[in-house]
């Protein structure tokens, strides 16, 4: 149960966007932790950490020593091995070996949700926030919003192309990014029939280039279109999805392409045909997400309230509370260098050795 929900679940949406807001107490740490409020210009203050224990939810795995009220949305190594953790609520988190550190960006309003993170050829690493665009160069954060062109600061999808240009969905529409200017990119006027847009017909949130250089753009409801040289096609349940509101996209190392959705489980497409795995009952769950393809070469997705399935060419195992895991609710899937995968959960972050699942403390102290 994401954030880009419709119907009941924006009520409990609101509840908790209320219980965030609320000021936070301190707390001890394991390692050495800062609060880091970083303006536009990069301009630094450091002031002590301030934490509260206590969360919307029972944290039963470790929440990054009290940083996350809610979960980690997306999680990120650069290249310089620091671990970024974007989070539903609490801006960005990084560890860079030594310091815990919460990054604190000028923003609008309290509540930051951090949905994207990328990083480009030159090492600069790029967040898709509610708040606008965020650009870490190594030195200073810098935040691009609706003043330097931007459609909307509501940003979704993000991602960087094999040419350096920055694709970037927001709920205004998707833009263009060179680094120095944002220009509209339009899709084609199509429609499916009775569309079920959850937050903008303008939106594209999950982005995909493929390694033929198509590039695979995933709306609201509107199902996916492909965009190559020019020419749009524009894929709907009429035509092999399962359903038209897709949620996530993954390209393997074989090239097949594995899409969620919100409604109709897990699909790959391998150029030629569509595999829907739940509808052949294969695997439980209709909200599907978070794909993931380890070192292995194994496929790893969330199955809302059905815990996490790995695919290793041959069979899905399906791992739940029962294995390890925190909460079966997960909102992201990483692995780091080692090799570890890592589960951010409704009730902490779970992670996974290629043994079993644990406390992400377990194995990395430092999240404590």
């Amino acid at each position: 149960m994401r954030e880009f929900q419709s119907g009941k679940r924006i009520i409990v949406r609101t509840l908790i966007l209320i219980l965030i807001t609320i000021h936070f107490t301190s707390c001890d740490g394991q390692v050495s932790e800062k609060s880091t409020n970083r303006g536009v210009e990069g301009e630094v203050t450091t002031e002590p950490l301030i934490l509260k224990k206590n969360t919307f939810f029972t944290q039963i795995h470790n929440n990054l020593n009290g940083m996350v009220r809610e979960f980690v949305r997306t999680m990120y190594q650069d290249k310089k091995g620091n671990y970024w953790f974007g989070t539903n609520g609490n801006g960005i988190i990084r560890y860079d070996g030594q310091t815990l550190e919460k990054i604190t960006i000028e923003a609008s309003h309290q509540w930051v949700s951090v949905r994207e993170i990328v990083e480009d050829e030159a090492g600069n690493v790029w967040f898709g926030t509610s708040d606008g665009l965020v650009k870490y160069d190594g030195e200073k954060f810098t935040k691009f919003s609706e003043k330097e062109g931007l459609q909307d600061e509501e940003i979704w999808g993000l991602t960087v192309d094999v040419n350096g240009l920055i694709w970037v969905g927001t709920i205004g529409g998707v833009s263009h990014f060179d680094g120095e200017r944002f220009t509209p990119f339009s899709l084609p006027d199509l429609m499916v029939e009775n569309p079920q847009h959850m937050l903008s017909d303008k939106l594209v949130k999950e982005f995909l280039q493929d390694k033929n250089g198509t590039m695979w753009l995933l709306t609201d409801g509107n199902g996916i279109f492909k965009y190559v040289d020019g020419e749009f096609t524009h894929l709907t349940s009429k035509n092999g999805l399962t359903d038209n509101n897709t949620a996530d996209i993954l390209e393997d190392k074989q090239g097949n392409i594995w899409i969620g959705t919100f409604y109709g489980g897990v699909s790959k497409f391998d150029g030629n045909s569509f595999t829907n795995f739940t509808k052949e009952g294969i695997i439980d769950g209709i909200e599907t997400y978070n794909f993931c393809e380890d070192s292995q070469g194994n496929i790893w997705f969330s199955a809302e309230n059905y815990g996490v399935y790995r695919y290793d060419g041959i069979e899905f195992t399906q791992f739940t509370k029962e294995d390890g895991l925190a909460n079966d609710g997960v909102q992201s899937i990483f692995e780091d260098k080692k090799g570890h995968l890592w589960f951010g959960t409704w009730e902490g972050i779970s992670l996974y050795d290629g043994q079993k699942i644990m406390n992400a403390n377990e194995k990395e102290p430092w999240t404590k």
